[in-house]
């Protein structure tokens, strides 16, 4: 638990939803949605209780504002890799890569998989959170197929979207397998089966 000082120093350098937000990512990735309660939110950001009700609507509004922040962390990530990618191989497998360094980020209670899916696992059937998810999960299918189609000689784009729907599976199978074994093992052996299935066309 931070000290008050802390906090408070913390809470002055920046805006009330800035802090909320990110006191909220770490409590919702450590310890889940329904296991995180305001006042733990509003403590960790320092930020009175009203603070969080003028910046979000409710606590579903904070939860839909945090898998935005996720989606939008993954796509820093996976930027950063793409700009170091000079082919299309390379630009899929920056895909995959970062999914890896999402899994090697300095998480305080460790790494417990994509943060999106295991909110989603706890959100009901037509939640404005599960759409976040599944739109992200989409996003990256697309990514693929982009980078994908780049690797296939002219006149067999059609085979561009099954492909990457198999690498999608492929990457999100890894980090389910990944976020119970705490590490990136199992991202970087899919990394490794994904090259060796692009590297064949």
């Amino acid at each position: 638990m931070a000290s008050k000082e802390t906090v408070a120093a913390r809470t002055s350098r920046r805006p009330a939803r800035e802090a909320l937000l990110e006191a909220a990512a770490r409590r919702f990735y450590a310890y889940g949605l329904t296991g995180t309660g305001i006042d733990a939110i509003t403590a960790d950001a320092g930020v009175a209780k009203k603070s969080l009700y003028n910046n979000f609507a409710s606590k579903a509004d904070l939860v839909t504002a945090y898998l935005h922040a996720r989606h939008e962390e993954w796509l820093g990530l996976y930027r950063a890799r793409l700009r170091k990618a000079s082919s299309p191989s390379e630009r899929v497998l920056a895909v995959f890569d970062a999914y890896a360094d999402h899994a090697d980020l300095a998480f305080e209670h460790g790494f417990r998989g994509c943060g999106l899916l295991n909110a989603a696992a706890e959100l009901p059937a037509g939640d404005p959170g599960r759409e976040a998810v599944r739109q992200h999960k989409e996003e990256v299918e697309a990514l693929l197929a982009e980078h994908v189609a780049g690797l296939l000689p002219p006149g067999s784009e059609g085979k561009a979207a099954p492909l990457a729907r198999h690498l999608a599976f492929l990457l999100e199978g890894s980090m389910v397998r990944a976020g119970l074994e705490g590490s990136d093992r199992s991202v970087l052996e899919a990394r490794d089966i994904a090259a060796a299935l692009i590297g064949s066309l």
